[in-house]
């Protein structure tokens, strides 16, 4: 099976690339670094032909709220239409759990309208809505970073490893489309300020980390469980303690 990678040199796509390769699948990483642009559209034409799946995990270069509804709106446009061109029979992307909650956020805006244009096409898809990574913490911390102290909501997420991202992401690629969303999470739940305090102490991070209700996602406001899955979530494997001592 064909697999094009829309964002396949990046942190899930270059592990999701590599994973399908093991399985014997033929996949193509296909990137600005690749010569292929959604944005222009440069190049989608020769890497989706011949594809059976196309699997977009990009992500806007930018997170300014025009800038970051340009990229989803004019990639996944020219994407979904490339696509039709040449016969793909399965459209996956990565998008975020909680993203129909989270509309106060331009991102998530954006990621709406994917969403949106992806369920409007007539190729049969898949959207895989995924918690945050461990790997995006760093920037969650500098996001919610005000001077010497950085303040969280005490509210729950479910982080997972960009290992079960690829993982998940994977397995749904090269079965069946379910025209729907699947969840996937981490294996361990957590109270987001509880989280950050425990891991800067054990870093030696000199930042207070405030436990503040009216803390910001990216610009939205949080309820308790606004970032958690559903019941029926696939959960990864990997455990946040694991993964630091991967590191």
């Amino acid at each position: 099976m064909k697999v094009v990678v829309i964002g396949g040199t990046g942190l899930i796509g270059s592990k999701l690339v590599a994973r399908l390769g093991e399985h014997g699948h033929e996949a193509v990483a296909a990137s600005p670094n690749t010569g292929v642009n959604t944005l222009t559209g440069e190049g989608l034409a020769e890497a989706l032909s011949g594809a059976d799946v196309v699997v977009d995990v990009s992500n806007s270069p930018s997170f300014e709220d025009a800038a970051v509804m340009e990229f989803f709106e004019t990639s996944t446009r020219n994407l979904l239409a490339a696509e039709a061109a040449a016969g793909v029979r399965h459209h996956v992307a990565l998008s975020v759990v909680g993203t129909g909650r989270l509309q106060q956020s331009g991102y998530f805006r954006a990621k709406a309208v994917q969403e949106m244009l992806i369920k409007k096409s007539e190729i049969p898809f898949s959207i895989v809505h995924a918690t945050q990574f461990f790997e995006f913490a760093k920037n969650m911390v500098t996001a919610a970073t005000d001077g010497d102290r950085v303040r969280f909501a005490p509210v729950y997420f479910q982080p997972m490893a960009a290992d079960d991202v690829a993982r998940a992401v994977g397995r749904i690629s090269v079965g069946a489309p379910v025209n729907g969303t699947v969840e996937i999470g981490g294996p361990e739940k957590y109270r987001m300020d509880e989280f950050f305090r425990a891991g800067l102490a054990k870093l030696g991070d000199p930042r207070e980390v405030v436990t503040d209700p009216g803390a910001k996602y990216f610009g939205a406001d949080l309820e308790e469980d606004t970032l958690v899955p559903g019941a029926g979530a696939v959960l990864g494997e990997l455990t946040y303690a694991e993964f630091k001592a991967r590191q």
